[in-house]
């Protein structure tokens, strides 16, 4: 048996244990379908396709198309020191099946997508790690494989209205509020949390008392820097009684929790909710740094991707990246016109981490993190929280400040869930979010004054922007060159406050802070002239939501 490497292992359960073991004979096996024949991955008790219930298992060939692939530099797996490369390949019996792997015997530069692989086993334990090298015979480059449904194509499965009354209707943003926002702040969680929610409760001339709902994202659990406690945290710290509650991290992505109180006020359970989100991640790296916080040193994980290392959201969203450059053209320079955008509109904005003025050059010569993916392109880790009020749209009418109504929200799921196995050209959770946003409402894209959109990476914004349909599929990199339409006298504001690219990774609910200061008018120095309709997108990768605000006249 092979000696241990330190590298990740998965945890072995009855369900995938054929599938870690199954190099022990050189074979690749996956669940298939015994009533339509198709391969399963991860393995499930029921065909996604005919909706059987009679499931085997399959050796297959071992042979499959690579369709993508990230030279990690920055993210390195404990027992994997940078650079590995981790990739997708697609099974030549069925390319709907992906594997997430690593790519051996062959050096990064050689690599191009179409190429034909060859599995290989390595053992490590009782675990036989299917890993991929380039195989012998070389023919021409295979075409990628198709989506499940094409972005030009997910419009016509969208569902619509189910009713023609809107719940948007009944509800409206009363009251924002944000705590300090920095890198190592070194405060607890919790009171960043207390901060932001006083002050949007004072920001909407209400009180403690007046608040009867509670929600967040992703609720109490082991979400290290992502998370304060939850709602249990809150309520225990200032003695809120709510007739409604809610947190969670399978929902709409981190503004879900706006999405689920807009519900629960509209259904009459809560007539002003609180919903906040905090992170913390800058200091609880400190902390580990300084051994004041200490982690599990254990190697098994659950997931299908940790084992070869792809321990980031940038290993996927990168991998999605390259097929859009391959496919579309875009390059490198397209996505840099977004970071120096976000940097432009952060040199405006005091409470902002990164303001330094950023050149192309600085851009492109940045360090890599995995490609194509250098510094820049990437948020930045810090701490601080952020905190809205959703009201009735009669109460919030009452109060001190003026309402931001909501137009819409996007919420429908298009595509599969497991990040290697959704959308291949765009950030997955994005195009039927998008589409679905449009049939609730008879605005369009032309009538969005200012955009504040997901971007943990460059890319997902590139993803909204298209998705949205600011542009077509396919043209970002004519729509961004240059970076003129999403300035903040362009065609399509972007980011206005400087994104998380340079204001900070507020993971969402910044976004939809700054989409609510615009439409009120009380951005300052970096004001949208006439901003009366702002589009906020949270998420992507997870289930994610967008929506649509409004000026209340």
């Amino acid at each position: 048996m092979a000696g241990p490497t330190g590298r990740p292992l998965p945890v072995i359960t009855e369900e995938n244990e054929f599938f870690w073991t199954s190099g022990a004979d050189g074979r690749l096996r996956l669940t298939e379908c015994e009533s339509c024949s198709a391969l399963l991955h991860p393995p499930q008790p029921v065909c996604r396709y005919c909706r059987g219930h009679e499931t085997g298992v399959r050796a297959v060939s071992g042979y499959a198309t690579l369709i993508g692939f990230t030279v990690n530099h920055r993210f390195s797996a404990p027992g994997m020191p940078a650079p590995y490369v981790v990739a997708q390949v697609a099974l030549e019996e069925d390319a709907r099946v992906r594997l997430t792997t690593n790519l051996v015997e062959c050096e990064p530069d050689e690599l191009h997508l179409g190429m034909r692989l060859e599995v290989v086993f390595e053992q490590v334990e009782d675990v036989w790690l299917p890993l991929f090298r380039p195989a012998a015979e070389q023919g021409p480059p295979a075409p990628l494989p198709s989506d499940e449904v094409e972005p030009e194509h997910m419009r016509r499965h969208i569902r619509p209205m189910a009713t023609p009354e809107k719940f948007e209707d009944k509800v409206a943003i009363s009251g924002i509020g944000m705590s300090e926002i920095g890198r190592r702040l070194m405060v607890p969680p919790l009171s960043l949390t207390v901060r932001a929610c006083e002050r949007a409760v004072a920001d909407a001339g209400l009180t403690l008392d007046d608040i009867d709902g509670l929600a967040t994202y992703p609720g109490a659990g082991a979400y290290g820097g992502f998370a304060e406690g939850g709602i249990t945290a809150l309520e225990d710290a200032l003695g809120i009684r709510p007739t409604w509650y809610n947190g969670g991290a399978e929902t709409f992505g981190p503004g879900g929790s706006l999405i689920a109180a807009m519900l629960a006020v509209a259904g009459g359970l809560a007539r002003h909710v609180l919903c906040f989100r905090t992170v913390w991640e800058a200091s609880y790296g400190e902390l580990i740094r300084r051994g004041r916080i200490t982690q599990d040193a254990g190697r098994r994980v659950t997931g299908w991707q940790k084992p070869f290392g792809a321990i980031s959201a940038a290993h996927t969203l990168a991998q999605n990246a390259q097929r859009h450059f391959h496919r579309y053209g875009t390059s490198r320079e397209t996505l840099g016109w977004i970071a120096l955008n976000q940097r432009a509109n952060a040199a405006l904005n005091p409470t902002a981490i990164y303001r330094d003025p950023m050149t192309m050059d600085d851009y492109l010569s940045a360090r890599t993190v995995t490609t194509p993916f250098g510094l820049y392109d990437c948020d930045v880790p810090c701490d601080g929280s952020v905190a809205v009020i959703v009201s009735a749209v009669d109460a919030a009418r009452d109060l001190a400040g003026p309402p931001v109504l909501v137009e819409a929200v996007g919420t429908q799921i298009m595509e599969r869930l497991e990040w290697d196995q959704s959308s291949l050209t765009h950030e997955p959770q994005v195009l039927g979010q998008s589409a679905h946003l449009w049939t609730r409402t008879s605005l369009r894209p032309s009538d969005v004054d200012v955009a504040q959109l997901y971007d943990g990476f460059t890319f997902n914004c590139l993803s909204w922007i298209e998705g949205l349909g600011f542009c077509g599929i396919g043209e970002a990199k004519d729509f961004l060159d240059g970076g003129k339409n999403i300035a903040r006298d362009g065609l399509l504001p972007l980011n206005t406050h400087g994104g998380q690219l340079s204001h900070g990774r507020t993971h969402g609910l910044g976004l939809v802070h700054e989409a609510v200061t615009q439409v009120r008018g009380e951005a300052g120095a970096r004001q949208v002239d006439g901003a009366r309709v702002a589009v906020t997108s949270t998420g992507g990768l997870t289930p994610s939501g967008v929506i649509l605000l409004r000026a209340d006249t």
